[in-house]
């Protein structure tokens, strides 16, 4: 139908099918991922002409394709028009802000920010060349349906999960593991780790024990090769699936078309290896969404990966494309199927499987099937700076930081292989690293642009320059929304200044973020991480590590206070936050004191009232809404009393304006 829609839209312009189309715009950003709308969102809002191409016909990418248990790993690290998404999202289901959610809602907002910033944007897109002179990409060539189309820009971003307007701009890039040796790594390359992991001694061959009858589907041939070499192999796809309980929006889990129970065989037989795991929650990652769905993920072993079969993607043109998505979808639409029909499966998982379908109000022009491969990984640029191992631990942090990241350093299943251990041959997987434990970092502006003799006139927020294990920390959708908003302020800075990317000073991006950060002249929010200096009196400690907003944050037992002394910029009513980290021993109450020059407010913070959802370990607490005169008059003290019967916490104040 909405192919039929756009060729009807050409004849209404005056274009036969077959026929030409030609936009000149100032900034043409390629790709509708989650990144592609906040860029092209900032940029019109920055006053220039833009034009948003998606080569396929879903818009958000993987943020409205069913991942919508995001993953943060610190949210110190999300600012700016990202974090506003996430807030649209909590006030959506009631909250002031939420990491969890369901696709329709997630592609809704997407719809939003189009609407708001009347951006143009034109479905079935997709790149044939790009022409370039004296370095600058002049036009791109993409096919419509059989329509030619030339755009002509100042500025190209490329927020493909691809990377191929980037490829065929010719800017360097790579596909694969680098080996550890390249940038003194430790966790690139081959990695034969415990992590997501088949217990020893399941046999890999057809007939078990006997090599000659061959080896089960989805097990490679190849030898493992040594620990931290580099290769071209690709980390595992997989769909983030979304099924739901409720029976009134239920699709049936039903046999399809293209099923082969050989295809599980292996996971049989990892049935039989651990036969004490008898749940879903055993062979998936079943998270809980809004309204009784799931986003389900990889787990162990054997599950949703299709480990090995995406070699070829990166680098594929779109019908072979077509078909690896089309496998992946097959594979893990039969894996459901299986675990709800095959008499192997453990009793117990089986009768959970089957209280789930597809739900009928997600998806709905996509048969109720997520439109988005998850592709964790594809082309990776090379680029002016190169993002590594380093930067994400801290050992070597960058001075023109225009974006933050701080997830674990994590790589899914590369490839599944036989290896020989104590005299047996069994199989294993090969690829899996999960290395956390640091800080928030930044993100280089260096690393979002090519060097200058590749192009001077594309910004690369997704598939941006870094090692594949660095990659593996930076890769996360909220973090790719912030970059995306950076590189439209840089394309912005690059216009005005008449420069190559490579010449724009990254503090000019850096300070237009923070004096702008929702790109449309509103007032920010005031935010006061524990590392700005609370006063503090009594005895407090500093504890690094998971739980907090920030680097760190401050804990005490008795005895104690902090006072946050924020700089209040604009008189107005400002609803104000406290961060709550929930960890052990938590005093049953927190006293908060909300003060305003002589008037003081008592709020009691209580324990079991923070209700912590999603992939984090921290909410914001609400303490109220207050009037706030201009300057340093007001205070925010977090207490911990003589008769405290826990860890009290100092860790960040955060003030909204009520009118921006």
């Amino acid at each position: 139908m909405q192919c039929k829609f756009l060729i009807c839209a050409l004849v209404v312009l005056g274009l036969a099918v077959g026929a030409r189309a030609d936009y000149k715009v100032d900034i043409c950003i390629y790709g509708g991922t989650s990144a592609g709308v906040i860029a092209a969102y900032t940029a019109k809002k920055a006053g220039h002409s833009v034009l948003l191409l998606e080569p396929g016909r879903h818009l958000g990418g993987l943020t409205s394709g069913g991942l919508g248990y995001t993953d943060i790993g610190n949210k110190y690290a999300i600012r700016g028009l990202s974090l506003e998404f996430y807030r649209q999202i909590g006030r959506h289901y009631g909250k002031f802000e939420q990491w969890i959610f369901e696709p329709h809602v997630a592609e809704s907002l997407f719809t939003d920010y189009l609407q708001r910033a009347k951006l143009q944007v034109l479905y079935h897109h997709r790149i044939t060349s790009a022409q370039k002179e004296n370095g600058y990409i002049k036009s791109i060539q993409l096919d419509a349906n059989g329509v030619a189309v030339k755009v002509t820009a100042k500025m190209f971003i490329d927020c493909t999960y691809e990377g191929d307007l980037m490829a065929k701009a010719g800017v360097s890039y790579t596909v694969g593991r680098e080996a550890n040796s390249l940038y003194n790594e430790t966790y690139n390359g081959v990695q034969l780790l415990d992590g997501h992991q088949f217990p020893d001694g399941v046999d890999p061959y057809k007939t078990p024990g006997d090599p000659n009858s061959g080896l089960l589907w989805g097990i490679s041939p190849a030898a493992l090769q040594p620990q931290g070499s580099g290769d071209k192999q690709v980390q595992a796809y997989n769909y983030r699936i979304c099924l739901t309980n409720n029976p009134a929006n239920r699709v049936p889990i039903t046999r399809p078309a293209n099923y082969d129970p050989a295809r599980y065989e292996l996971l049989a037989r990892l049935f039989k290896a651990q036969p004490a795991k008898t749940k879903l929650n055993d062979y998936f990652i079943w998270s809980r969404m809004p309204n009784n769905k799931t986003d389900i993920n990889n787990r162990n072993g054997f599950s949703t990966d299709m480990i090995g079969m995406n070699y070829e993607y990166p680098e594929a043109d779109y019908q072979k494309r077509a078909e690896i998505i089309k496998a992946h979808e097959d594979y893990t639409k039969g894996l459901l199927y299986f675990f709800s029909s095959d008499p192997r499966v453990p009793q117990e998982a089986q009768q959970e499987i089957r209280q789930w379908g597809y739900p009928k109000d997600e998806y709905k022009n996509n048969g109720n099937w997520s439109p988005q491969l998850y592709i964790r990984e594809a082309r990776r640029m090379v680029g002016a700076y190169v993002m590594t191992q380093a930067n994400c631990t801290g050992k070597e942090v960058v001075p023109d930081g225009v974006g933050m990241a701080a997830y674990t350093m994590d790589s899914h299943n590369t490839e599944r292989i036989v290896i020989e251990k104590d005299g047996r041959k069994m199989v294993k997987n090969e690829g899996n690293v999960e290395v956390g434990g640091f800080p928030p970092y930044p993100v280089s502006y260096r690393a979002l642009i090519p060097k200058a003799e590749d192009c001077k006139n594309l910004l690369v927020p997704v598939c941006l320059s870094a090692s594949h294990i660095a990659y593996g920390s930076i890769r996360m959708e909220p973090v790719f929304m912030a970059l995306a908003q950076a590189t439209a302020v840089a394309a912005h800075e690059a216009i005005a200044a008449g420069v190559p990317v490579q010449e724009v000073d990254a503090a000019r991006i850096i300070n237009t973020l923070r004096d702008n950060p929702l790109a449309d002249g509103r007032t920010g929010d005031i935010l006061m991480d524990n590392t700005a200096g609370p006063v503090l009196e009594g005895s407090w400690k500093t504890q690094k590590g998971k739980g907090g907003y920030g680097p760190d944050m401050l804990t005490a037992e008795k005895n104690a206070k902090a006072t946050f002394r924020p700089e209040i910029r604009k008189s107005g009513n400002y609803s104000i936050y406290l961060y709550y980290p929930h960890v052990k021993d938590n005093a049953t109450v927190t006293p908060v004191t909300v003060r305003m020059g002589a008037k003081a407010h008592n709020v009691p913070v209580k324990k079991d009232d923070v209700k912590v959802v999603g992939q984090t370990s921290g909410e914001w607490v609400k303490l109220g809404t207050f009037p706030l005169k201009k300057g340093s008059g007001a205070a925010v003290e977090v207490s911990a009393g003589a008769d405290s019967d826990g860890i009290v916490i100092a860790d960040a104040v955060l003030l909204v304006p009520e009118k921006r």
